[in-house]
């Protein structure tokens, strides 16, 4: 019974800890005011509003309830070991054995305590030096990452594509909506380099070309990260479809640039001026926020505009297609000889070595 008692309480410490960490009272707090919200009577006035809620309500109680249902569990067992009743220990026993089964699955959680890595996140490809090349491998890893979304069940949303003269992207924006989407993609952000013969070159020559990925956490609420307005510069425009023909007759296209920093960001989806401004904004905060995680700053006063280029040297990433096979992180040095697997979504070996690089 000593043993059992000292396992549970260890347990129970443990568990404390890590619900201390993640801040599992503070969102359950949220929970509890969001379901408060849910139940007044003009709650679906607003339906999309209303609907906003209730997913961020689902996905919170699927954060903190296993959390609090954990703890409440190890605490009911260590009152009960209190009673030194013998004949309840094989039950006890088997309870805490199940509680630390249970701990140890949650413990994944604690990779994911960062700001912003509960929040979904906001996908963006360029395609850099290595002209025609690098466009289509902007579009390779557009696919990888789609690959990747599906395989995890995640949902993914089109913001904004540009495509290539001859073949592949020039841009594409995604928004990706999964289980801490944001935690685990931010190690992808950064330039990506491909080795492999040229399939755009009547030589067939080996060619080197970059990408550069860009990976933000969604602020799609003002309150999170507030923008002065007067540091926003907003020009509207008439939208256009490929080849110059009108996609629009009215100015919906938005371009919204942030002074202090330059970050500039333009959608032209077909849809109304109003929906294509709050796109550009979230992206607009979705960008600040991740500069200023990088920047380590705490005022968004304090921010630089960005400057990291697509181009040899500041690759994270190489995949090598020939005269070998391989893909290599080199911050964290995982590697495989098989891209064709990483290229079809395979990704989650090299997004646990980069959390696991992160905590050591």
């Amino acid at each position: 019974m000593e043993e059992l008692t000292q396992h549970g309480t260890t347990l129970h410490e443990q568990v404390h800890a890590a619900v201390k960490q993640l801040k599992i009272a503070d969102s359950t707090q949220e929970l509890m005011d969001l379901r408060a919200q849910s139940e007044q009577s003009d709650f679906w006035q607003d339906s999309d509003a209303a609907q906003k809620t209730m997913r961020h309500i689902a996905k919170l109680d699927s954060r903190v309830s296993p959390w609090n249902d954990l703890a409440q569990s190890v605490t009911d067992v260590l009152d009960l070991l209190k009673l030194k009743d013998d004949s309840i220990q094989a039950e006890l026993t088997t309870q805490l054995e199940n509680a630390q089964i249970t701990f140890d699955a949650l413990k994944e959680d604690l990779k994911f305590n960062g700001p912003y890595d509960q929040n979904d996140a906001i996908l963006s490809i360029h395609a850099g030096a290595g002209g025609t090349d690098a466009q289509d491998w902007a579009q390779m890893l557009l696919r990888m990452y789609t690959r990747y979304f599906e395989k995890s069940g995640w949902t993914i949303t089109l913001v904004d594509e540009s495509a290539g003269e001859e073949a592949g992207l020039k841009s594409v924006t995604l928004e990706a909506s999964g289980k801490v989407a944001y935690g685990k993609l931010k190690g992808e952000h950064g330039v990506h380099r491909l080795v492999r013969l040229s399939p755009f070159n009547s030589d067939n020559l080996r060619q080197t070309s970059f990408a550069k990925v860009e990976i933000m956490p969604k602020i799609d609420k003002p309150e999170d990260l507030e923008i002065d307005e007067k540091e926003l510069k907003i020009d509207v425009y008439r939208a256009g479809g490929h080849g110059g023909q009108s996609v629009n007759t009215t100015d919906s296209a938005v371009r919204i640039t942030h002074i202090p920093t330059g970050i500039m960001v333009a959608i032209q989806n077909e849809r109304s001026q109003l929906q294509n401004r709050e796109t550009a904004l979230t992206i607009i905060r979705s960008r600040l926020a991740q500069l200023q995680l990088e920047q380590h700053a705490e005022k968004l006063g304090e921010l630089k505009g960005p400057n990291q280029s697509a181009e040899w040297g500041s690759q994270i990433r190489s995949y090598v297609l020939h005269p070998y096979k391989q893909v290599k992180d080199l911050r964290t040095r995982h590697e495989t000889s098989d891209p064709d697997a990483v290229l079809d979504g395979a990704l989650e070996p090299f997004i646990q070595a980069y959390l696991e690089h992160t905590i050591h």
